[in-house]
Formats: structure tokens, sequence, C-alpha cells
């Protein structure tokens, strides 16, 4: 008999594994939050923060507050019901206990104690639980507060009286398991956004933040009566608003309620937000291809209706009437149908027609009511769809052109030998000296080079077919490989590191956040694959005794100066451009795998990025002026 044969007689009822109560969650964390990095470790303060804002939806909680504390605890407290704190028949234990240490046990399955609720499979504060060191549940019921203590999952003390109080609510204080989280620090602005959604989704309820982390206690608070209204003006501060008079529709049908915001800037971006029970979706689901359909139909029939094009036969595609809105749409239903734990994607089918009605009632009124506004919007339409056609036809050049030229390759790149995408490196190189220094530094197999003429265009400021007529954009574009607009297809990019790699000045800093814009603007899922890197050359080479040390900045260049010995006489350069280094020094620095420091683009918070790259690169002087202002003191390395 074969080894295989013997192992495979052993196979009995014995090596079948059960694990029992909150055992599979900390098997298999990423089942049920994600992943165990940072996302999957804020997910556990969502999940808190969801149930009580299912009380606040339900109409029994009006304040909200969380507050980081000392030794990276963190607590939620709400003025809502209060987790029942009496025996469950089922069970046998407290309510308490069952909702933390029972998976799909909660109050969310009966329709009548939650309307409608993000919590949807009844696992979120038990599974908070599993993956915490430890937590503290306190209930507020009947004058008393109630609490009791666990670890891991496991109670460690029973349900007792603590004290007397005149509130009511729940709060739930826990500290992340560092055996499931390699980083149990919690990221400050990632709750702020995430409250501030829920305050704005939330009409009138308050929600607080509080760190007593620092020396100097940080606060916020958050309440907004006019909900996504004004969630759609903070969304557009920094950006010329074309409908002043923004859309707004809420309607009930068939108990699923549907609010809709929007508005129209002279942007060339799309940003729609969606959200499910307050939940957001990342990925959109039924409510947005509803949503979608019904605005495309609602601005055609209203052309129609009109007869505003007399001449000509206009019909708006979907791109056509989404170019510069800004809109939230919500919905509230009993059941949703979420795709994974993390509920990216709402799935209700019924949901799609709700939301196309609802919507294309909306508009149709609002239009009917704001001629003005209206006519705004469809001219703002028009210019998008007769740029997209220019586009369409100066892609198509592009393409054709790069085809004739030898596989789509620009002239100027200095390509690797290596075809799988996932071994290659591209590195976008400022100016040709830099650009032939680090052709000869690179490792040829893998590492592709593209120098760059100067500053490229401002993609904030120009539409598709404008940026084709850019040498250096149709470069690039063509050296990634993936197409643009229609066409963008990431499966077919040829590098997977993408690096960007400018002069430590003002102009390297400028051309840096130029590719940034072009990358966020119209590349995001390569931002999102974690595809886009900045390199970090050495500002000083700090030479004594025959050895030299390189600085990547003020602080490290004034450590290494501190450890010499005194009397050692030293030399200190300070590299102001990547062209006045050799191909050795620009190797050994900042091209080595082995040695180099780069900086993954991330963009987890999409709103407050859009922010930014409207601000800094956008058309409106006055927000920009206003950041340069308050952050002026603060810049270092400023082209010295």
């Amino acid at each position: 008999m074969t080894n295989q044969d013997n192992n495979q007689s052993k196979y009995t009822a014995q090596e079948i594994t059960v694990l029992e109560g909150l055992e599979p969650v900390r098997k298999r964390p990423g089942m049920y939050i994600g992943g165990t990095g940072k996302e999957g470790l804020h997910h556990l303060v969502w999940e808190v923060v969801d149930n009580s804002i299912d009380e606040a939806i339900a109409g029994f909680c009006k304040h909200i507050k969380v507050e980081l504390l000392p030794n990276n605890y963190i607590a939620v407290e709400d003025d809502g019901r209060g987790i029942p704190i009496d025996v469950h028949a089922q069970t046998g234990l407290t309510a308490l206990e069952t909702v933390l240490t029972k998976l799909h046990a909660g109050g969310k399955f009966d329709s009548k104690t939650y309307k409608v609720s993000g919590g949807l499979h009844g696992v979120g504060l038990s599974v908070v639980n599993a993956l915490s060191k430890e937590l503290i549940a306190q209930v507020y019921h009947n004058g008393n507060i109630y609490e009791q203590k666990y670890s891991r999952g496991k109670p460690t003390t029973k349900l007792q009286e603590i004290g007397k109080t005149d509130k009511h609510g729940t709060k739930i204080i826990f500290t992340p398991d560092e055996q499931i989280f390699p980083e149990t620090i919690f990221d400050r602005n990632s709750i702020l956004q995430r409250l501030r959604n829920q305050a704005y989704l939330t009409k009138g309820i308050s929600i607080k933040l509080s760190d007593q982390n620092k020396e100097k206690p940080f606060e916020y608070n958050f309440y907004f009566e006019g909900g996504i209204a004004t969630y759609v003006k903070h969304l557009n501060k920094n950006k010329h608003v074309i409908n002043e008079n923004s859309v707004y529709i809420s309607k009930q049908i068939d108990d699923i309620d549907v609010e809709i915001a929007l508005a129209y800037t002279d942007e060339f971006n799309e940003k729609i937000l969606c959200f499910a029970n307050n939940i957001i979706n990342p990925e959109g689901g039924t409510h947005l291809t509803g949503f979608k359909i019904a605005l495309t139909r609602a601005i055609n029939d209203y052309i129609k209706k009109k007869n505003l094009f007399k001449s000509e036969s206009i019909n708006f595609a979907g791109d056509d009437v989404r170019e510069g809105l800004t809109a939230v749409v919500s919905v509230k239903l009993k059941d949703p149908q979420f795709e994974g734990q993390t509920k990216s994607k709402l799935g209700n089918p019924e949901v799609r027609s709700i939301a196309e009605a609802i919507t294309f009632e909306g508009l149709s009124i609002y239009f009917e009511e704001n001629p003005g506004e209206a006519k705004k919007i469809i001219e703002k339409c028009l210019l998008t769809a007769k740029a997209r056609l220019a586009a369409k036809a100066a892609r198509e050049t592009v393409i054709r052109k790069g085809l004739l030229e030898g596989m789509t390759l620009p002239g100027k790149l200095a390509d690797c030998s290596q075809k799988d995408p996932l071994k290659s490196e591209l590195y976008i190189v400022e100016g040709d000296s830099a650009g032939g220094s680090a052709k000869q530094a690179r490792d040829r197999t893998f590492q592709a080079i593209l120098p760059l003429r100067g500053k490229i265009l401002n993609v904030e400021r120009a539409r598709l077919d404008k940026m084709l007529t850019s040498e250096e954009i149709k470069n690039l574009i063509i050296a990634l490989g993936a197409g643009i607009g229609e066409e963008l297809n990431i499966q077919k990019v040829r590098y997977h590191k993408i690096i960007i790699m400018t002069d430590a000045d003002v102009d390297g800093s400028h051309i840096r956040t130029l590719l940034l814009t072009f990358f966020y603007r119209h590349f995001q899922p390569l931002i999102e694959k974690g595809y886009i890197y900045i390199a970090q050359p050495p500002l000083y080479a700090i030479t004594y005794s025959k050895t030299k040390i390189y600085a990547y900045s003020d602080e490290e260049k004034e450590k290494i100066i501190s450890e010499i010995k005194p009397g050692v006489k030293s030399n200190i350069q300070r590299y102001k451009g990547l062209g006045e280094m050799n191909p050795g020094q620009l190797w050994e620095t900042t091209m080595d795998p082995a040695k180099r420091v780069l900086l993954r683009v991330n963009a987890s918070d999409t709103e407050g990025a859009d922010n930014v790259f409207s601000m800094l690169m956008g058309d409106e002087v006055g927000p920009r002026k206003q950041f340069i202002q308050t952050n002026a003191t603060t810049v270092k390395n400023l082209d010295v």
C-alpha cells in the first residue's frame, strides 16, 4: 500500500473538525469582516456603530457617541432601547450574552423589532466579540447599569448590576485582538468620515466622536437637519455647481424608502454614493442601476417633450448625463440582500424598478418646476455628448497610430524584457536627463523607463478629447496598454508596479501631483489594486571616513550627523534632482528592490481624495489659496 493510500484510509469521522460557538470566526475572520488588514479592523467599529444607527432609524435613538480611548480601546454608546438582559428561552442565556456569543442571533430577523436595519445576518456584535481581546458590554435599563465582560468571544464575568443611572441604551467597549490583527491602531480620520456619512444619512441624529489619546483631547459633533441634500453640498464644496437648486427626491413604495439628492458641477467626473439601510455600497447594486436608467430616461424624455433640439435628433447616452454629476442614492428596506458580509453591493431585484420609478417621477417634476435649471443641465449634457464623440474619434486615432508603430509602444519607452505584468515595473521619470540615468541604472529584465518632458496636462481641467492631443499623455496611455475611457480594461495593464519618480523640489512635486490626478481620475482601479507607487530618492549623501550614507529626510540627516564622532570631517551633498545622481547611485538608493523605499498610493477615503484633487487642481482659486495659507507654515524642503 502506498503512503497516499495509507493516508486516505485514515480519513474517518475523527478527522472532521467541529468548530463551536465563535470558533469559526476566529478561524476564518476574513469570511465575516473581509480580512484582517486595516479595512477588516475598522469593520469591527462599523458593525457596532451600525447597531446604534439601526436604533436611530427605528426611531428609538437620538444620540450616538464614539470614543477613542487609551490602550487602543474604543467605545460606542447610544441612547436607544438597550440590548435586553432578560433570559432568552431558546438559549437559556441572557439576551445580551446570546447576541454576543451566538452567530445569527439578534433582533434583525423580526420586522416588528426593526422595520429596516443594516445588520442582515445577526453576526455583527458576536463577530466583534470573537475578534476582541476584551469586550465590555454595558446596558442602561430601568435606572440600573448592567455590565458583562468578555475575552476573545467568551464571557469572563456574569452579568452584574454595577450602578444606577437615568440613561437608557447600550455601550460597547472593546479592543481588537493582536492575535488576529497585525495592526490594531484605529484611524481617527476613517472613523470620522464614516460617522459623518451616517449623520448625513439619518436626519436629526447627533453623532459625537472624541479622541482621548492625545495631550489635547479631540472632539467633533455631527448633526445635519438637511440629510443627504446637505451631503451633496458638502461633496461639492470646492466645485462650481451648475444647478444651484439641488434635486431632492424622497418617496416610499411597497415598504421601500428611496431618498435621492443630486447636483451637477462643471467637473468631468461623476460621483455617485449608494447606501442601503445606511450601509455604504461601494459596488452599487440594484438601486444604482435603477437610478442610472431613470436619470438618462428622464433627461431624454424632457428634451423630446419640450422639443428642445428642433434641428437635430438628440438622444443622450448614460455617460453623457452623468459627467459632472454628484449624487447620493439611499434606500431603506426590510430584507436587504447584500453580496458578502461587508455589504459592498445590494442585490434585491425589486429595488431596481422602484428606484427607477421614483427617480424618474421626481426628476420629471423637478424639470417642470425648474426649467432654468433643467436647461443648464441639458446644455452640460450636450457639451459632454459632443466631447464624447470627439474623444472617441481621437481615441481611435491613437489606437490606430499605436498599432502602426509596433504593438502600441511609444519610442521614448525603454521597455523591459519581462512580459509578465506581475513581475514588471514601469518608472515614470521626470525629464530626459533623469530618464537617461534611470535607463542606465535599471535592471532591464523587469524595469521599464518612460521619461516625460516637462509637466503633463492637468486632466482635472480637460476632457478626454483634449487629453489625447497631448503627446506625453498619449505615450503614457499607450505604455500602460489598458486603454482609457470606455475601452479601459485594467486586466490588460502591462505593469503591476507603476512608479512615479520625480525630483524632490517644487517642480517635481507638481509633476507628481499632475500624474496622481491623471491616475485618480482615469485609472482609479490601478490605485485600488495597489499598482501605483511613489519613489523615494534620498535628499542627502553624507560622506565621512570613506563612508557614504544616504538620508531621506532632514530628521534622518540630523540623526546621522549627530552619530559622527567629534572631529571627524564630513561632507553633505544635497540632491536637488535625480539627474545629479550617477546611474550607480540611482540604482543603489532608489531602484534596487532590495534597498529602495516605495510609497504605495491608496485612496481609502475616496471622498476626501476627490475634494483634495478638486481643490488643488480645479478652477476655484479661493479654496486652494486658503489651503496654501493654512499649511504654509508646516511645509518642509520647499525647493531649498
